[in-house]
């Protein structure tokens, strides 16, 4: 009886502790990011969930997948719930889509929102200095995009420097290749194979990348698997020193990221530690 009495206080403790990592966390609505998006566009809005009463925190900009044609950051809130309860301020995005624009409309939205959140996240507890970008799928390709090709950053002034670290989620590199553009609604990228190419996160791999972390899942088609262990050697092979990688067992493509908000999720997880040990380490790129 004293073991199972022990055994239970434990289990409390665990749980108490668990319970005091989580904030509390406040939501900002429906912020625009671009001067165009006036009332009933919310293709150019943003939520802010923050980790409440904090200041200074880590952020997180997050693009969800919908292969660049469907998705809203009112089906998210799970992901702003999961970081800024860790202490980490999350933005999520909207972006416009296809078939009403073409690249690059939807990777320069998700420059101009990453612009607005450098340059006033600081007004909401959140330190301009520690901005990360994450995303899934086609969001997940977006952030490789602005992690990559630094055109899209230098519109607004900024550079691949001012991204502390980019998280994609099963993600693509290459656009031209059979699985995405070739077989795809061609409202996206069209079809002009040279667009393709120079829309591909893999044909802008140098040095000079910030931190990453490739995750996919064991259960996403075999043709995205090998583009993220492809890409992954190739941004080593390029001469970055931070580059981690990591399939996500017995997930699908959705679930590794529909899953993110549930306790002990390996890919939530995942993302936390990258987030913490990246800003606890000195600046690489």
């Amino acid at each position: 009886m004293k073991s199972i009495a022990v055994l239970t206080w434990l289990l409390c403790l665990a749980a108490a502790v668990q319970a005091a990592d989580k904030q509390a966390v406040r939501v900002v609505r429906d912020i625009a990011y671009r001067a165009s998006a006036g009332a009933g566009d919310d293709k150019n809005k943003l939520d802010l969930y923050l980790p409440d009463g904090r200041t200074g925190v880590p952020v997180i900009v997050s693009l969800y997948g919908g292969a660049l044609m469907q998705g809203d950051k009112s089906n998210q809130p799970f992901v702003g719930q999961r970081f800024a309860s860790a202490g980490i301020a999350t933005a999520v995005v909207n972006y416009r889509l296809s078939p009403a624009v073409r690249h690059p409309v939807h990777v320069q939205d998700a420059a101009a929102a990453f612009a607005w959140v450098k340059r006033h996240i600081a007004d909401y507890g959140g330190s301009p200095d520690q901005v990360f970008v994450i995303g899934h799928s086609a969001g997940a390709y977006l952030a490789a995009l602005l992690a990559t090709d630094e055109r899209y950053l230098a519109a607004h002034q900024l550079s691949l420097r001012d991204i502390r670290g980019v998280v994609p989620v099963s993600a693509f590199y290459w656009v031209e290749r059979t699985g995405v553009a070739p077989d795809r609604d061609k409202s996206v990228w069209g079809t002009d194979q040279k667009v393709w190419v120079d829309a591909s996160p893999a044909h802008h791999l140098r040095a000079g990348v910030p931190p990453i972390l490739v995750l996919y899942a064991d259960g996403d088609d075999q043709w995205r698997r090998d583009q993220n262990a492809e890409a992954a050697t190739a941004l080593k092979a390029a001469g970055n020193p931070r580059v981690e990688i990591a399939q996500i067992v017995g997930r699908s493509h959705n679930t590794i990221w529909s899953r993110l908000n549930e306790e002990g999720d390996e890919v939530g997880d995942r993302i936390v530690r990258f987030v913490r040990k990246t800003i606890a380490a000195p600046s690489t790129h």
